[in-house]
């Protein structure tokens, strides 16, 4: 399980953050069944097991096993995420799935979810724009051809990036990006802990402060989410993503597009530190980018 430390408290959700970006969507807020009847996610909790989130869910367990390639029900890890399927989908032995759209899904998400080939999911659905794919859409996706298997591609997923490729080169436009924030401390830089487990930067100041836009943008998530306070996810130009978590107010709303330096939030306060704090994340494709590498 995926963890970091802010001034000696132990924060267990971040797992739910990193396998979002991982997976480019389901911005779903966790703690407890959610969603179950229109698709959704839930977080394992302590003592759970893969029956008795079906029984809660009313998913007949095969079910959820299906929509849940990979995962092991005897290693249920607390903060895991799991897919709950709504009653528009369908995961037939041999494929393809009926997949539901949901919030912040694209094509290559979908694809690596279920250990697809984004190209085969694109071909199975043609006349679909993958730039605007609507949530609950239904789309087709065709099994294998991802080059590993399903348990293999989605096995990563809850390791939240520990195993992902090198994103390689960045594109053109992610370059001279501003800071999130005008005045700040970075209190962890991005990279590998002593686990090796790989921890997005996290940034502080002592006075209160907005979290700005680093670059042009659509805000593709603005919401709470369980132990990361209130955040926003914006997707750029060249399918990069920037994550702003630890949130207080909010100032902007789904959908809204923003210019770089467009207040986003004001970053929460951290009472036993007595400090703000901001967990800032960049993605490529969904796969970690050092912010090093792209903010001026």
């Amino acid at each position: 399980m995926v963890e970091y430390i802010v001034a000696g408290k132990r924060r267990s959700a971040l797992l739910l953050l990193l396998a979002l970006m991982l997976l480019l969507g389901g911005c779903a807020g966790g703690g407890g069944i959610s969603g179950s009847s229109g698709g959704g996610w839930v977080v394992v909790q302590r003592g759970d097991t893969l029956g008795k989130i079906a029984s809660q869910a009313d998913i007949p367990l095969l079910r959820l096993q299906r929509f849940n390639p990979g995962v092991d029900s005897r290693r249920l890890a607390v903060g895991q995420r799991l897919m709950l399927p709504s009653q528009q989908e369908r995961a037939p032995g041999g494929g393809p799935y009926r997949y539901q759209v949901r919030r912040g899904d694209t094509l290559y998400s979908i694809a690596r979810y279920f250990g697809s080939d984004p190209q085969r999911v694109q071909a199975a659905n043609a006349g679909i724009d993958p730039s605007r794919l609507e949530v609950g859409q239904l789309i087709q996706v065709p099994l294998g051809g991802g080059g590993s298997s399903r348990a293999a591609s989605t096995r990563a997923a809850p390791a939240a990036s520990r195993s992902l490729p090198d994103p390689g080169p960045l594109p053109g436009s992610a370059h001279g990006w501003g800071w999130p924030l005008d005045q700040y401390r970075i209190e962890r830089h991005f990279g590998r802990d002593a686990h090796g487990t790989l921890q997005p930067m996290l940034l502080s100041t002592s006075a209160p402060a907005q979290a700005k836009a680093t670059a042009p943008g659509t805000v593709r998530f603005a919401s709470g989410m369980r132990q990361l306070g209130q955040v926003v996810i914006l997707h750029h130009a060249d399918n990069m993503q920037s994550v702003y978590a630890f949130c207080g107010q909010l100032r902007v709303s789904e959908g809204q597009s923003v210019k770089q330096g467009t207040p986003l939030c004001d970053i929460g306060r951290d009472e036993s530190a007595n400090a703000y704090h901001l967990l800032f994340d960049l993605r490529h494709g969904g796969k970690p980018v050092d912010p090093a590498r792209v903010l001026r």
